[in-house]
């Protein structure tokens, strides 16, 4: 019979640490009832009627998925967050297309048609430390040279990448 009792009074003590470490790990958002702290008092304080109370009313079921709130599937279409991120992505597209028209604007080989405003402390038509003594000729670019390609010379007769005139 002492055996027995020995047997009970382990069985209740590892129950109720189990109860107890149980209560002190378990997801805040889904305990009921109580707060953390009284439930592990209640538990200590009584001790089996304590842990069977925590495991029937203050242990939260885990929300079951497709039961609502935030867990359900939304279609594409009826999603609004997934509609504004399309929304942004089309303006960064759309931005990103601008800017790489910018570019190739910069890039092409022709001036553009309208003159660009001097540079502020600056005399137009010129750039700092040229002179037309030096060479410098308007319509060329900041470092004082015309914008020509080799492989592409603007009039017949002039040499070409090959060093042989055009023509």
């Amino acid at each position: 019979m002492a055996r027995l009792l020995f047997g009970l009074g382990v069985a209740a003590v590892i129950f109720t640490i189990y109860a107890v470490a149980d209560c002190a790990f378990f997801d805040r958002m889904r305990i009921r009832g109580l707060r953390r702290g009284w439930w592990i008092v209640v538990i200590l304080f009584v001790p089996i009627i304590g842990g069977l109370l925590w495991f029937i009313i203050g242990r939260g079921r885990a929300e079951r998925v497709g039961r609502g709130g935030s867990s359900r599937t939304v279609a594409p279409d009826d999603d609004a967050e997934f509609l504004r991120q399309l929304r942004n992505d089309a303006e960064q597209d759309e931005r990103i297309r601008r800017l790489e028209q910018e570019l190739a604007d910069l890039d092409a080989d022709e001036p553009p048609s309208t003159p660009k405003p001097p540079k502020p402390g600056r005399a137009p038509g010129r750039t700092t430390g040229d002179s037309t003594a030096e060479g410098f000729e308007p319509g060329g670019d900041t470092l004082g040279t015309e914008r020509k390609h080799p492989d592409a010379p603007d009039t017949p007769g002039e040499a070409g990448p090959t060093g042989r005139p055009n023509g």
